[in-house]
């Protein structure tokens, strides 16, 4: 066919395809219309074919001429069949056919699309898939349909797989319909547009400008707007990326902020779509398919575009364009502004437009040949012998890749018989000359070349000098001075080496590369790689030739949370440190949700990050958990939690205080939301200073609380929403009953209106207005407290599911790229499924598979994919068990309580949207078979918590809630603590336990100096008839035993010393001492008419400061005593095992000894000095009742007893104690009422210095007054301790070596009585 026919048989083709369009009722084109059927023979190229019947003219669908469709030579993956449409064209699907009356077929292809016929670019389904299904026979139609219409004029198809009884035939139609276009085009010059907008009045609040770019250089400034002041914005190409830049100032140094970043690749010569919309103080800006929503300045509220330049940079206020660099080199498609198509004014040379330099209204791109070495048998063979010159070598060629390593180019030295070796590693590149096993010759040149950029290399070697270079010297120049020629020998390899390759010929030892190279020389001169192709020149494998198939995984991020993206040819990789999230995008949250959830899992008091959402976009936040209460706190601070007194200034009648939060907004809302109970502290103290005046009139003082900057409070602490009252108006107890505030008396007397703000919906706290502080004699301070809050109800939200017909349903669950699951359950039952969400073919599901088993399974496309954990016990043993479950592009995972967690990667090229539309199924399925019989608790679905308990309330078969929390966290309460169950958790009792805390794991301490007495009276006799209140059995006891359990902590340096005294009323009694070997004794006295019976133990060494333990049952004469991790002790009493009508037990001092033995005597007057810790005698716990029920235990105290932590054996870490301070604890009052306020936070000097002054004057009083009674008192004892030591007896000459440093007293809390 002639030049002409071919021509009019394009433009009857053109036409056909006019009239074929239609418009669907909405008035949208319908883009459906066939594009391949009207075209001539001429239209169809293919690799080859296998006779003139099998041409690819004859490839069209249902058509029967020739053999019935296409079919080439011989059938692999290197064919291919290509259609020119004529030109560019909107394509919408591709139809398929296998070759008629044959068993000839496609199985799979892929699509590659084309504006010159070079440069081919690959279709892909979502981001991801690259192949297509073909057909199962020869005549039945396959169509797929384009997620995204693609824009090309020519079309490839390459087969991937087809019938295994048959060879490849096909017959194919593409759908679409025309696309019009206006085009300009820009060299890398001074060449650009201005366009200079007129100005108007704006009635949106909207500005779009789209366009379509094909950029033939990396960088460059695309597009920039500009309104008045020099206020604008700016597109720029920044290495295959585009930047939105925002630009203010008119100087030639412009200031400039990037506000986003999108796109990857950019300059791959393939047109790319981008929009910018401007939406008030919002942008959207679109690359291709992804969007980025930024925040702009508030100044762009008002902004309008004065002036629009594409191409070479021109300022608003200039003439001339700049020629630089950074100007645009490629071609810009169907520019519109609001609409309006701005190059269509170009070519109408409208008055607004000036153009500058060479502008052209088409696209002519010079034609690069690319070949992309895919995979681990690829490489490319070219013959080096003939274009080597006499004694020099000259290659060159640009490559890009992602990996760091991999073989670049290999070939022999024929006159050395060596091998030179081209390589990457470690991103750098080097050059090795090997011979015989060892390295003649090493060069190094480049960094970072595995960032998907072009970089050219260039080996020469001339006159007996070796240079190699990158990027042209900018990337770096590597050269040697060999002592022998450099030449290639035979062939030069490419990428890597024959699979088959048993000459030898070729050898690498290196990675193989991945990646795209072009622009090969050989001798200066440049490979035709389309004769490669061809089969004409040299030799590959696994090559795709004419395009170059790189693919930035990173780009968009699929690594969420801030997760930093790297990658490999084929795989992504997230790295998650410092996120506070984990898994292989980076998804599932590090940190648990509450403080509830880390008390559940055994923690103390601390600091915690709370991840109020989970997996959810809010970040983690650093919270002090408080479990020392019954309620776990979490406590959110401020920037001013002190009492602050307010300063009048002149001419200021109001003063305001705004807080700041160390959480930020959004974190602040959710843990509210998400708590039982939240409150906060408000307090005023006033002296002839009003605060909300009268209940009809205006407040002098109101507080703002609530989201964002929150809303107007008249009401005060303690008192109702809407009150416009304090605690004491709503208990009645003002100091002034015709008021409702104290404070609004207005008298001269300090006094106050303090209480908690409990309405959740009105906290936090924002900011205060204080109003009445401006009139003489007027003095005020005001305290604003932390947040705090108690209670997940997220953590406690459960359902008990009775029947395996019963279920839950929500709406359909979206995670369509990645979702999390995880909940807790507890069953008897041995399976049964938890949850399961379905759609047309996609599926996702969570079962008990047996007892011993939790499978979760799921489908998106690539087939079903199952992960499982196992448990070497049991899981229906009705206790709780945690089930995380994670799906990604990346990889599953399924986490089992604090098993190993099991993995299964998703394919590296797969369906990764997973699609559903049924309805989720909760403890059931759409079938009701196969139902969960049992408890499931804290359902979290991507962070978000389902309301099982509400759901529950109107479904049958199911109940709200779950009881029986003890059998799974019932271990947690340590050292006799009993746990007892509440309906969201559970307790701790720890009152049979000599221990204290949120798991009675805190050691009761004190540090007890010689004269230093704990007296624990246990009942008279008289008493023991009576029916006596109910108190704990930790405070009254049987009076006559036949056994008892005795435990204690101690540390001292003092021997001999008395531990432990217990007395009775027919003077019988049991010692606990250290004697003067620094070893125990037991002192046993069961027998009035006998001499005490004395137990020494052999274990030495307990008077060394440090902390011993000492353990001692008696059972009627047996007697077992044990001393740290020593070896048990055993005795035998030779009374009659019963001790009579017991009447104290004493710790330190004994002030009355006159029923022990002389000896044991002077030792008990001289007091213990030391540290005792978790004393418990049976159910008894004296030291407890001392320091915590000093009030309502029957014990005596004297002299000086500080509590401390010296009784833990982690006392000397300041940080190991669990001690928690409220704030509200460090304000007090002095004087008449007066508060006492923080002097380094206080709006008043003249306050905080008189206040300070009369402090540190009392203060000062006292301290000397107490150093000089403590001296009296110290010399009377002194000469007491030294009066016995001369009396003492051989067997207890007493040594006192109290050392502070042994004897903890952190935070002491000191009672003298």
């Amino acid at each position: 066919m002639d030049l002409g026919t071919k021509r009019v048989a394009g433009i009857i083709a053109r036409v056909a395809l006019l009239l074929s369009c239609s418009y669907g009722t909405t008035g949208e084109e319908v883009c459906d219309s066939t594009l391949v059927s009207n075209l001539p023979p001429s239209s169809f190229r293919s690799s080859s074919q296998l006779s003139s019947s099998h041409a690819p003219g004859f490839a069209k669908l249902n058509k029967r001429e020739g053999a019935g469709g296409w079919s080439p030579l011989v059938s692999d993956r290197y064919q291919w069949l290509e259609v020119d449409l004529g030109e560019r064209t909107k394509i919408t699907a591709v139809a398929t056919q296998g070759r008629y009356g044959s068993s000839d077929w496609l199985t799979s292809y892929l699509l590659m699309f084309s504006d010159t016929g070079h440069n081919w670019k690959q279709y892909r389904q979502e981001d991801s898939i690259g192949s297509f299904p073909g057909n199962s026979n020869a005549d039945s139609v396959v169509q797929n349909k384009l997620q995204q219409p693609t824009f090309a004029r020519f079309l490839r198809l390459i087969p991937l797989d087809w019938n295994p009884n048959g060879r490849i035939g096909l017959r194919l139609e593409a759908y679409g319909c025309p696309y019009t276009s206006d085009i300009v085009s820009f060299d890398s010059g001074s060449s650009g547009l201005v366009f200079r907008l007129s100005p108007r009045p704006r009635k949106t609040s909207r500005e779009v400008v789209s366009l379509k770019f094909k950029a033939l250089r990396n960088s460059g400034t695309l597009l920039q707007a500009e309104g008045r002041d020099g206020l604008g914005l700016s597109l720029e190409l920044e290495r295959g990326k585009l930047l939105l830049l925002l630009r203010q100032g008119r100087t030639s140094s412009l200031e400039s902020r990037r506000l986003a970043s999108l796109g990857s690749l950019l300059d791959d010569q393939h047109w790319h779509h981008v929009a910018v919309e401007q939406r008030n103080a919002h942008l959207n800006l679109t690359v291709d398919k992804h969007t980025e929503k930024v925040q702009i300045p508030a100044e762009f509220n008002h902004w309008n575009i004065e002036q629009l330049s594409v191409g070479a940079v021109q300022r608003l206020d200039s003439q001339k364009p700049a020629i630089s660099k950074r100007n645009f080199h490629g071609c810009l498609e169907n520019l519109l502004h609001n609409g309006v198509n701005l190059i269509e004014l170009v070519k109408n040379n409208d008055h607004q437009v000036a153009v500058k330099g060479n502008v052209t209204f088409s696209c002519a791109e010079p034609v690069s040949v690319a070949v992309t070495f895919t995979g681990p048998q690829s490489f490319l063979q070219l013959p080096g012998a003939t274009a080597s010159s006499p004694g020099g070598v000259s290659l060159g060629f640009q490559f890009r890749t992602w990996n760091k390593a991999g073989l670049l180019l290999t070939f022999d030295l024929p006159q050395q018989g060596g091998v030179v070796w081209l390589y990457l590693s470690e991103a750098r590149l080097r050059l090795q000359i090997h011979k015989d096993g060892r390295a003649l010759l090493e060069l190094t040149a480049g960094s970072a070349l595995n960032d998907g950029q072009w970089h050219s290399v260039d080996v020469a070697s001339r006159r007996s000098r070796l240079i190699v270079s990158v990027d042209k010297e900018e990337g770096g120049v590597a050269h040697a001075n060999p002592s022998f020629p450099v030449i290639v020998g035979g062939q030069l390899f490419f990428g890597g080496c024959p699979a088959d390759d048993h000459s030898q010929d070729c050898e690498n030892p290196f990675n193989v590369f991945q990646g795209c190279m072009r622009l090969l020389t050989v001798d200066n001169q440049p490979v035709d790689l389309i004769r490669v192709q061809h089969r004409l020149l040299g030799n590959y494998s696994q090559l795709q030739i004419d395009m170059c198939g790189i693919i930035d995984r990173c780009s968009p991020s699929r690594c969420e949370h801030g997760g930093r993206c790297s990658q490999s040819w084929n795989v992504f990789h997230c790295n998650c440190s410092d996120s506070g999230y984990s898994g292989a995008i980076c998804h599932s949250a590090v940190y648990e949700q509450s403080c509830e959830a880390y008390k559940h899992n055994g923690n103390t008091s601390g600091h915690f990050y709370i991840d109020v959402d989970g997996s959810g976009p809010i970040r983690p936040q650093l919270v002090y958990c408080n479990m020392t209460e019954e309620n776990t706190w979490m406590v959110m601070q401020h920037n001013n939690t002190e009492l602050t007194s307010v300063r009048p200034s002149p001419g200021v009648n109001q003063h305001l205080v705004h807080f700041d939060y160390s959480a930020q907004e959004e974190q602040l809302l959710a843990a509210i939301s998400q708590s039982e109970h939240c409150e906060q502290e408000l307090s005023y103290h006033c002296r002839k200073s009003r605060l909300l005046n009268t209940l009809e009139g205006s407040p002098f003082s109101w507080w703002l609380g609530g989201p964002g900057s929150g809303g107007v409070q008249t009401y005060w602490g303690g008192a109702h929403p809407g009150s416009q009252q304090c605690a004491c108006g709503l208990q009645g107890d003002c100091v002034d009953p015709q008021h409702y505030c104290n404070c609004d008396a207005d008298r001269m007397e300090w006094t106050e209106d303090s209480g908690l703000l409990t309405h959740k919906e009105s906290l936090p706290v924002r900011s205060l207005v204080l109003g009445d502080i401006q009139r003489p004699g007027s003095e005020a301070a005001y305290r604003v407290g932390p947040l705090r809050c108690h209670g997940d109800k997220n953590f406690w939200n459960a359902a008990f599911f009775d029947k395996e017909t019963s279920y839950l349903h929500f709406p359909t669950f979206h995670g369509e790229l990645s979702a999390d699951i995880s909940f807790l359950f507890k069953t008897t039952a041995s399976s049964g499924v938890f949850l399961e969400n379905l759609g047309i073919k996609d599926f996702i599901r969570i079962e008990l598979s047996s007892s011993t088993q939790v499978l979760f399974s799921f489908d998106v496309g690539n087939g079903p994919l199952e992960v499982l954990v196992e448990s070497s016990d049991l899981l229906n043993d009705n206790r709780w068990h945690r089930v995380r479950a994670e799906r990604n592009v990346k990889e599953a995972s399924l986490r089992l309580d604090d098993l190993p967690v099991a993995t299964q990667e998703a394919p590296a090229d797969g369906h990764f949207h997973l699609q559903l539309n049924s309805q989720l199924f909760i403890g059931g399925t759409a079938s009701r078979q196969k139902g969960f019989r049992g408890c499931i608790r804290s359902l979290q679905l991507n962070g978000v918590t389902l309301d099982l308990e509400e759901r529950a309330k109107i479904t049958p078969g199911v109940q709200p809630g779950c009881p029986g929390h003890c059998s799974s966290y019932g271990s947690l309460c340590q050292n006799q603590g009993r746990c007892v169950e509440r309906t969201n958790g559970f307790h701790c009792d720890c009152g049979l336990s000599a221990y204290t805390g949120v798991f009675c794991q805190t050691e009761v301490s004190a540090s007890f100096k010689l004269g230093t007495s704990v007296s624990y009276t246990f009942k008279e006799p008289y008493e023991l008839s009576r029916n006596s209140s109910a108190l704990p059995s930790s405070i009254y006891s049987d009076m006559t035993l036949r056994g008892e359990n005795v435990s204690l902590s101690f540390r001292t340096n003092q021997s001999p010393a008395l531990l432990l005294y217990v007395s009775s009323y027919y003077r019988e009694y049991l010692a606990l001492l250290i004697n003067k070997h620094d070893k125990l004794e037991v002192r046993y006295k069961l027998d009035s008419s006998r001499d005490a019976e004395v137990l020494k133990s052999n274990v030495r060494s307990l008077a060394n400061g440090q902390l011993h333990t000492v353990s001692i049952r008696r059972l009627t004469d047996s007697v077992s005593v044990q001393i740290d991790q020593n070896a048990r002790e055993d005795f035998n009493l030779t009374s009659d095992g019963e001790f009579n009508a017991i009447k104290s037990l004493v710790l330190g001092r004994v002030h009355e000894s006159d029923d022990l033995d002389p000896d044991l005597a002077r030792l008990a007057s001289l007091g213990f000095a030391g540290c005792l810790s978790v004393v418990q005698f049976n159910t008894i716990s004296p030291l407890k009742a001392a320091l915590l029920h000093p009030d309502t235990s029957p014990v005596i105290i004297s002299g000086p007893l500080v509590q401390s932590n010296c009784g833990s054996a982690a006392s000397a870490n300041p940080h190991a104690e669990e001690n928690t301070h409220h704030l509200s604890d460090q304000s007090g009052s002095v004087g008449s009422g007066q508060p006492l306020v923080n002097a380094i936070r206080t709006d008043s000097a003249l306050i905080g210095g008189v206040i300070a002054v009369a402090i540190f004057v009392t203060v000062t009083a006292l301290a000397v007054a107490a150093r000089f009674l403590y001296r009296r008192k110290e010399t009377y004892r002194n000469q007491e301790v030294k009066g016995v030591k001369q009396e003492d007896s051989q067997d207890f000459s007493f040594n006192n070596q109290v050392d502070s440093q042994n004897v903890s007293t952190e935070n002491p809390k000191e009672f003298f009585i």
